[in-house]
């Protein structure tokens, strides 16, 4: 208490902050500095490499130099620190690019650069060839799970109009090492591929090439019958298998780095070569053949299910695990992160590490689709750090990002979803770096000053806050395992009663909770659908028993009873009302730990967070009620003494209906007037 008395005495004391709208993201340097930079020759890349070093650089002067070294993949590098002068080499200009980058971010973290006794040394190599954004952009510039306003790309003004944000995605994305952007949504419109939107595409790639960026589309595997007009898109039809070469040679002679094609197929009613009676591997392979000439590449996802399946999260693993070593070597099957749909905790996908002759990718969402939209605070890299816990990242090939960008002027909506941007970014280029260390990076570039010592307290308790956010959104949505508990049709609020006549089973929040007078959670063990079965035999003796299943997994892989004693000694109905209660209060925290930042923040930025964290916590007392309310109907139980009650009736939240779709997030408004 006493700490944070003094940091309140000490923001009175500090003067206003300069005006900001968050559009600068992390690359807020100033523009004033004049580095003395020496590069090897001129180019489009390393002419951008020399302009961001000589505006932001105010360390020793620095030569870029190209040279081969064994040590360094194409787009790895080194700083030297010698005699007082930097010397930065790599084999290419994009390497040379991201390590002014690097250097930049270093000046800004206090760490590089200055005069020194000793020499040092910095040797980055990129853990991933293919670092990429997916944007689940439609072409009436929609975005399906976008919450930050409409898509970046205006193809109805391309290729003749070329916006300013163009270059500056491009240049975000560089800074923190992305290298690759699918431009449309995975339920593709086979328009995409059209001469008239070719060309639009290679607008965009002309302006991405020189900051080390290729582009990827998202296709419609039925294409051929769509925009071709052939009777079929059978993989082994020889029409078929001869439009797509057609195509590919049409698309490279258009762009000749494109980087090759996303494909959702057989999966939430997307055309595949299922529909044909082929399997997934001979989809993939007549694609990749017609994209092999050019070195492109194919991403599979893997994520399907189907509406009759007896366990959702079995499926993906069951339809491509036996598909291993059918798939040609530049095809990647990508794969969501958890067995389900981007939950706010799932247990990491079983396919992962059980095809060891097929290459691999992991498919996170940064766009925070069950995590409370633009709205709610919810750091995710430790989320991914998780992953990573229990997924090698030697064991993939490449790492995918579901984007949260869009035409909002800070472009992700919550100025802290940005740090969701730059944490997939920098985890992707190295995934060992930790969740705290890309936060401490980015509130330094974003909001306080490394070299201000007054700035360090309170930007202490705001990277607190960053780290414990997600797991706060856990306990007020969906602690203890508990998952897909939201409202129908926009994902944004409570719904556990939800009962849609003649919908999907699987799309029914009943069909993952099976609340019931015995208790709750979704048996998935040798007892139930055996989904444990699919993990390596040390994970599937801990999770197949309920003695031992970690708590955070619990109600994910076991049917509990309301009694049954948790590793806190409580019950797990008491658990369950504790874990939710204890959610509310640390949003009330953030808004505490918040508001002490008034005084060291811009005005513009600091009221925006600070209103989001009102209707954060707002959101989550309706969550706690209602789910809280719902499930005691079935225990029967009350709720521990020391837990808040409730301020809602269950029969009031149940009326509740929010007006909006997949394609946007609630408003103050909305929310205020939600019944």
């Amino acid at each position: 208490m006493k700490k944070l008395l003094s940091l309140f005495l000490l923001s009175c004391l500090l003067g206003p902050v300069s005006a900001e709208d968050g559009s600068r993201l992390w690359l807020r340097q100033s523009t004033d500095a004049h580095a003395q930079i020496t590069a090897p020759r001129q180019s489009p890349t390393l002419n951008i490499a020399v302009r961001e070093l000589k505006q932001a650089w105010k360390g020793l002067p620095v030569t870029l130099v190209l040279k081969k070294d064994k040590q360094l993949s194409s787009e790895g590098f080194r700083i030297r620190q010698v005699n007082g002068k930097l010397t930065v080499t790599s084999p290419s200009e994009t390497g040379l690019l991201y390590a002014a980058y690097h250097l930049i971010r270093l000046q800004e973290m206090q760490n590089f650069g200055k005069p020194s006794e000793t020499d040092q040394e910095i040797t980055e190599n990129p853990a991933y060839d293919l670092r990429i954004l997916n944007h689940w952009d439609n072409l009436d510039r929609s975005i399906e799970r976008g919450y930050a306003g409409k898509s970046l790309w205006n193809w109805e003004e391309l290729p003749g109009t070329l916006s300013d944000r163009y270059e500056a995605y491009a240049r975000a994305n560089a800074s923190i090492g992305i290298n690759a952007t699918v431009l449309n949504n995975v339920n593709a419109s086979s328009k995409i591929l059209s001469a008239e939107y070719l060309e639009k595409v290679k607008a965009l790639a002309d302006i991405f090439r020189p900051y080390g960026i290729k582009v990827y589309l998202s296709i419609n595997f039925a294409s051929p019958m769509q925009l071709g007009g052939l009777s079929t898109a059978d993989p082994l039809d020889k029409d078929v298998i001869a439009w797509w070469k057609q195509k590919a040679k049409e698309i490279y002679r258009t762009i000749p780095d494109f980087g090759g094609f996303l494909v959702k197929a057989n999966s939430e009613g997307q055309p595949g070569p299922c529909d044909f009676n082929r399997t997934h591997a001979e989809g993939a392979n007549m694609l990749a053949d017609a994209l092999k000439p050019y070195k492109g590449i194919v991403m599979w996802r893997a994520f399907v299910y189907s509406p009759t399946d007896a366990d959702r999260a079995k499926q993906a693993y069951l339809e491509f695990q036996p598909l291993d070593g059918q798939f040609r070597d530049n095809v990647i099957v990508q794969i969501k992160n958890g067995p389900v749909d981007f939950q706010p905790r799932e247990p990491y996908s079983p396919l992962f590490g059980a095809m060891p002759r097929t290459p691999q990718m992991v498919e996170f969402q940064i766009t925070q689709e069950y995590l409370g939209f633009s709205n709610h605070l919810a750091y995710l890299a430790p989320m991914w750090e998780e992953f990573f816990d229990f997924v090698k990242p030697s064991s993939l090939k490449a790492i995918a990002g579901v984007a949260n960008i869009g035409t909002d002027t800070n472009w992700c909506g919550h100025p802290f979803a940005q740090a969701n941007w730059y944490a997939f970014g920098r985890m992707a280029w190295n995934p060992s770096l930790t969740s705290g260390t890309i936060a401490e990076e980015w509130l330094k570039q974003t909001f306080f000053d490394a070299s201000n010592p007054e700035h360090a307290p309170i930007a202490y308790e705001i990277h607190n806050m960053m780290m414990e956010s997600r797991e706060a959104v856990v306990d007020y949505m969906m602690p203890l395992g508990l998952h897909h508990l939201f409202a129908w049709g926009h994902h944004y609020g409570p719904e556990p009663w939800c009962d849609v006549p003649g919908a999907r089973p699987d799309w029914m929040p009943s069909y993952y909770h099976k609340a019931d007078k015995q208790g709750i959670g979704f048996d998935r063990s040798h007892t139930g659908s055996n989904a444990t079965a699919q993990y390596p035999d040390s994970l599937c003796r801990l999770y197949d028993d309920i003695r031992t299943c970690p708590d955070e997994y619990l109600l994910w892989f076991h049917h509990a009873p309301w009694q049954h004693t948790m590793q806190s000694g409580r019950t797990l109905w008491d658990e369950l009302c504790y874990r939710y209660d204890h959610g509310v209060q640390q949003v009330r925290s953030f808004q505490k730990k918040w508001d002490l930042a008034e005084n060291y923040i811009d005005a513009e930025r600091f009221k925006d967070v600070q209103s989001r964290l009102k209707i954060q916590a707002r959101d989550a007392v309706w969550w706690k009620d209602a789910c809280l309310l719902y499930f005691q109907e079935f225990s029967g139980m009350r709720a521990p003494y020391e837990v808040e009650r409730p301020i809602h009736e269950l029969d009031d939240l149940k009326q509740v209906k929010l007006p909006i779709d997949n394609h946007e997030c609630p408003t103050p408004k909305m929310l205020n007037e939600r019944r």
